[in-house]
């Protein structure tokens, strides 16, 4: 447990993202919530981080579209009644409103208007992170960096090429590590000492000690014309008074053998991109590391099953099957499939991600697609080979030519039938 020569540790998960780049998969939850790899939630990563390091005293505060957040993380992320008690919890927050009625204006007013739960906890210091990226971390290690510098904010850094650099919110560091500014999308990043050609980028992860973020999020409150956000508004204020130090997280060492994985999905093309990484074997992100696993809600699904049917041979290549997913009678290849999804003979499915609950008819064909939950694809359907048609019905991110299939709406969902399916409707809480 964290606790103990690191005081008193508070995780504060922001996880209360639109995620408009995600339209249309958060039209109907927020970013965090967001289905990845078959069988979890994106904030799943953020969690299982947590308490992967031994970090059990989270807040998740949370926002728009929230009700199948709430529900996975009730679900999902309580601890047993033996362990229940002060430092032992999972708990969502809403916008308390104490401050006036108005909604969280960015993450850093998401964290200022629940400043009173880092009191009440009494906190020494305080883990802020974001709940929308895809990342394995032992928290604990940046802790100790942040103790052993005696920072007062560290904030965990990505390497990257300095050529990819300029879409991200970029750190400048002195030898030491210790931060000496931000620059947010900048044309030429600033590179690291010592490593020509590589830039640190910040990963949206600090650690804060306690009076430092109650300080800083009180100042920023008082500034009208602040956005309220921790990497734009925030730090950039801080590394001048204060001892800022960027936590380098290649040098996080996970046990198992796994390396450090960061990805930001917050676009189509990253979120598609994320999911191909998957289907490779050794994949950079392993859901196979019996020591650091990822941990989400357990359903009593049957397994996945594949057959041979009507006449149809059944080929499954290179492919991640969630719990209840069936394949009859089809070639899929490159694909994730999700919990309760089938597969009918004769159709094709390639490079493409297809939601649970969904139904693919017989003689179909899918290339580089994304199926969102509940969605019935009719009998002969081609999706995924003529952009200019497809368009006509569906969302084609303009930036990767992946092609979305968007959750139906509850009214159509409720006309459904889908014969001979395991589970026609969610009825587990999942249903978004």
């Amino acid at each position: 447990m964290i606790h103990g020569k690191y005081g008193r540790v508070l995780g504060m998960v922001l996880a209360g993202g639109k995620g408009e780049r995600l339209m249309p998969l958060t039209r109907y939850r927020a970013k965090p919530a967001v289905p990845f790899a078959a069988k979890y939630r994106i904030i799943d990563f953020a969690l299982s981080n947590m308490v992967n390091s031994g970090l059990f005293s989270i807040y998740c505060l949370i926002q728009f579209k929230s009700q199948s957040l709430h529900e996975h993380i009730g679900k999902g992320w309580q601890f047993g009644s033996a362990l229940r008690g002060r430092d032992f919890f999972v708990n969502v927050v809403p916008a308390q409103m104490w401050d006036g009625e108005r909604w969280y204006e960015g993450t850093a007013d998401a964290v200022f208007q629940n400043m009173h739960l880092v009191t009440l906890f009494n906190a020494d210091r305080v883990c802020v992170f974001a709940a929308d990226h895809v990342y394995k971390m032992d928290v604990e290690q940046m802790l100790a960096y942040h103790m052993d510098n005696k920072a007062d904010v560290t904030v965990a850094a990505y390497v990257v090429p300095s050529s990819e650099a300029s879409q991200f919110g970029c750190i400048a560091t002195d030898a030491s590590g210790r931060i000496t500014d931000f620059v947010e999308k900048p044309a030429v990043p600033p590179e690291i000492p010592g490593r020509p050609g590589f830039s640190f980028v910040s990963m949206g992860n600090y650690i804060f000690e306690r009076e430092i973020l109650g300080e800083s999020v009180l100042s920023d409150n008082e500034r009208k014309e602040s956005t309220h956000d921790f990497g734009r508004d925030i730090l950039p204020k801080l590394f001048n008074d204060y001892k800022l130090m960027a936590y380098d997280f290649s040098t996080n060492v996970l046990p198992g053998g796994d390396k450090p994985y960061w990805k930001d999905v917050g676009s189509i093309k990253a979120y598609w991109e994320a999911h191909m990484d998957l289907l490779l074997h050794p994949s950079a992100l392993s859901l196979y590391n019996q020591m650091w696993p990822i941990r989400t809600v357990s359903y009593s699904d049957p397994p996945c099953f594949t057959y041979p049917a009507n006449d149809h041979s059944c080929s499954v290549d290179a492919c991640m099957c969630a719990e209840a997913s069936r394949v009859l009678g089809a070639y899929v290849r490159k694909s994730v499939l999700s919990r309760n999804c089938v597969i009918n003979s004769g159709s094709v499915v390639e490079e493409s991600i297809i939601g649970q609950n969904v139904t693919i008819g017989s003689n179909c064909r899918l290339h580089r697609v994304i199926v969102d939950s509940h969605n019935i694809i009719p009998d002969g359907t081609s999706i995924g080979y003529d952009h200019a048609a497809d368009a006509e019905l569906y969302h084609v991110d303009p930036t990767s030519g992946v092609v979305v299939v968007g959750m139906p709406s509850i009214d159509l969902r409720q006309k459904m039938q889908i014969p001979g399916s395991y589970e026609i409707f969610s009825t587990d809480g999942s249903g978004f």
